[in-house]
């Protein structure tokens, strides 16, 4: 099965400017007030006003996490952007965290907007069409971002991230329930057990909230078929809202044949 790599990956060729993969170039920003990475789709067309995605990286790692997982997500299909973990890395370990703190989550929040406005200042992008998505705690940082300005994006996606608790992520229930939601689980997670996600369900549904939940055979990893089956889901919300369709997604699903 593949799994995305963790950081510490390979030095980048520079520091700062662009680098580029052997499939599409990335930005290595590096500004005063935050560090992230911003990914140009292949035959970047400046005309075209681009869904951008902005991604979480999981524990433990940084905003370079965005090289590794867009070639698996797609190549051409969006602007994105990578924003560094709002908390440094504890004593002896690598890497970021998105912590669940008052300050934290305001951090977080300030990095994300800041680092959609150096996307948006970059390359064309479609200011209704921005999705937040994440691993682990990056997942429940989409979630909880996503939920408390639902008016701002197009879409959350947590991938192993549970659904965040404390400070009521649903302090703003009338306006959440029209934000789509996706959350992608290993069904032998010990981070996020099914029985979680079983519980979540029951608050999804009195909350009549707009939920896909897609269970994979595999416990805490970070698999391409999950990043591809993301692409499909955000092609799908896009899809609804260029053809006026309804924007209801149903609370369950399944998704396995993670590729060997």
């Amino acid at each position: 099965m593949n799994r995305i790599r963790r950081w510490p990956v390979e030095a980048m060729e520079s520091p700062w400017g662009t680098v580029c993969t052997d499939q599409a170039p990335l930005d290595i920003l590096q500004y005063r007030d935050v560090d992230c990475t911003l990914f140009a789709p292949y035959h970047y067309e400046p005309t075209y006003a681009y869904p951008l995605l902005v991604w979480l990286h999981g524990p433990g790692d940084d905003e370079r996490q965005l090289r590794r997982i867009m070639p698996h997500v797609s190549l051409r299909n969006y602007v994105a952007v990578g924003p560094r973990g709002a908390c440094p890395p504890d004593p002896g370990e690598l890497g970021y965290q998105w912590r669940q703190t008052d300050r934290a989550v305001g951090e977080a929040e300030r990095r994300v907007f800041r680092s959609i406005e150096l996307a948006c200042r970059r390359y064309h992008v479609a200011p209704d069409r921005v999705f937040v998505a994440g691993y682990q705690s990056g997942g429940t940082m989409a979630l909880r971002i996503g939920l408390r300005h639902p008016e701002r994006f197009a879409g959350a996606i947590s991938i192993g991230g549970p659904f965040p608790t404390g400070a009521p992520p649903l302090a703003r229930l009338r306006q959440a329930r029209a934000l789509p939601l996706l959350i992608i689980q290993g069904r032998e997670s010990t981070l996020y057990p099914l029985e979680a996600s079983c519980d979540e369900l029951h608050l999804f549904h009195a909350a009549a909230m707009h939920v896909m939940l897609r269970l994979y055979p595999c416990g805490d990893e970070l698999t391409t078929q999950m990043l591809h089956d993301m692409d499909e889901w955000i092609m799908e919300q896009l899809g609804a809202v260029s053809g006026s369709k309804s924007r209801d997604v149903p609370v369950h699903g399944s998704g396995d044949g993670l590729l060997s």
